[in-house]
């Protein structure tokens, strides 16, 4: 497995008894990832049950244990690869209270397999689920109706599902939604096809995560280069050296490139790119390099390098959709402490637009925020942001908001 093997993020949603544990575990196992002791011990654990088959979804049994414990994030990770590509699976739990932490898991990800029981169809998990995915710019959709077996492998049933789904996601902003009918229990479907549907041709679960293109999730063409840190070496032959480092967010840079520093609006050109294996002529998001610029201009932690023929939005006013995850509710009298990028600064909020029912998408006015509630709320801050609205960049358009009291995140935002 080469380390530039791609990886690929995505996560499970679904009801109770959807069949997320048994899906996770089918694809472990039929991709050969789970080691011969996990299988043997599940083996045991499932004769001892009195099954017929080894469960599957005691894979994530354990995980399931540490919640009942009180573990507080609530979204198990599991890792495994293929000759194709590496994955990182975030099982977010499904319940409504929870939301906060499919959001947190879902911020991150390429890809969200979303699960229906075909015998039950669209349920109003399935809309919140969709709905979260979409508020957080999920880019690719897998609808995985699951437990086929249970409806005779019915394409009708299925039709029937992808209509009703369909219906509910024109309501939404989702870029690319593949269907698949599958059976985590017996395999058809997730990395085999099976015999059983003949009549569905499109791809297996595995087939659409190995193959599914994520090069162009990131933006290639807005150059945003958040600084991080100003590297001044005060000895040693690199006493002279004056390098801004951090991530390039977006796009591209090369050198002799022209830059301009927001707040400030300063324009020079990139003299040089850095990184720990020697200078580069070009890089690229998601690369973390030091540049070194042709001027000397007074840069510190939280400025931003762009281009100047796509600028950004520099503001110390902006509207957002919020997903409030403390639980001391949203006070519009306090101060709160936003981390945007690099950039920390104090902010106010100006006004609290409407909540969005997650299961109903309606909005409700002059709301109280609470724990897990989305809302739409416009913040004022002490200082100017540079940034861009969430759908044209994840990285410049998110923040999170810090309780400046107690220095707990209280709230992730995007910025409309």
């Amino acid at each position: 497995m080469s380390d530039t093997t791609q990886l690929l993020r995505f996560i499970t949603a679904g009801s109770v008894d959807d069949g997320k544990s048994t899906l996770i575990g089918r694809l472990l196992y039929d991709s050969k990832s789970i080691f011969e002791d996990q299988f043997s011990a599940i083996s045991k654990t499932s004769e001892k049950r009195g099954m017929a088959a080894v469960d599957l979804s005691l894979l994530t049994d354990g995980l399931q244990a540490e919640r009942e414990q009180g573990i507080t994030i609530d979204v198990a990770y599991r890792y495994f690869a293929t000759p194709k590509r590496k994955f990182i699976i975030g099982d977010t739990p499904g319940h409504e209270q929870y939301t906060r932490n499919m959001v947190t898991a879902a911020s991150t990800a390429n890809l969200a397999v979303i699960l229906i029981d075909a015998r039950r169809g669209v349920l109003t998990q399935t809309r919140r689920h969709t709905f979260i995915a979409s508020l957080v710019g999920v880019p690719h959709i897998v609808v995985a109706v699951n437990k086929m077996d249970m409806v005779d492998y019915s394409q009708q049933r299925f039709d029937e599902i992808v209509a009703e789904y369909r219906q509910f996601a024109a309501q939404l902003n989702l870029h690319e939604v593949t269907f698949i009918p599958l059976s985590a229990l017996v395999g058809d479907m997730v990395v085999e096809r099976g015999e059983a549907m003949d009549w569905y041709q499109g791809p297996t679960l595995m087939d659409k995560l190995e193959s599914v293109v994520i090069d162009q999730d990131v933006n290639t063409r807005d150059f945003r280069f958040p600084v991080q840190w100003v590297c001044r070496p005060q000895t040693g032959e690199h006493h002279d050296f004056r390098g801004f480092m951090g991530r390039i967010e977006a796009g591209q840079v090369a050198v002799g490139d022209e830059v301009t520093l927001l707040p400030a609006g300063r324009t020079t050109r990139v003299k040089d790119i850095v990184t720990y294996d020697g200078s580069l002529k070009t890089a690229a998001a998601p690369q973390s390099v030091a540049l070194t610029l042709t001027d000397e201009i007074d840069i510190s932690r939280g400025d931003m390098l762009v281009k100047a023929e796509l600028m950004p939005t520099v503001a110390q006013q902006f509207t957002a959709m919020l997903c409030w995850l403390s639980e001391t509710p949203m006070d519009k009298n306090r101060k709160y402490i936003i981390k945007h990028t690099s950039r920390v600064v104090k902010c106010l909020v100006s006004s609290l637009d409407y909540r969005v029912d997650v299961n109903t998408l309606e909005h409700h006015e002059n709301p109280t925020v609470n724990m897990n509630d989305i809302a739409h709320v416009t913040l004022k801050t002490q200082k100017p942001l540079v940034f861009d609205s969430y759908t044209r960049n994840r990285a410049t358009g998110s923040f999170i908001v810090i309780d400046e009291a107690t220095n707990n995140t209280v709230a992730a935002g995007m910025i409309c």
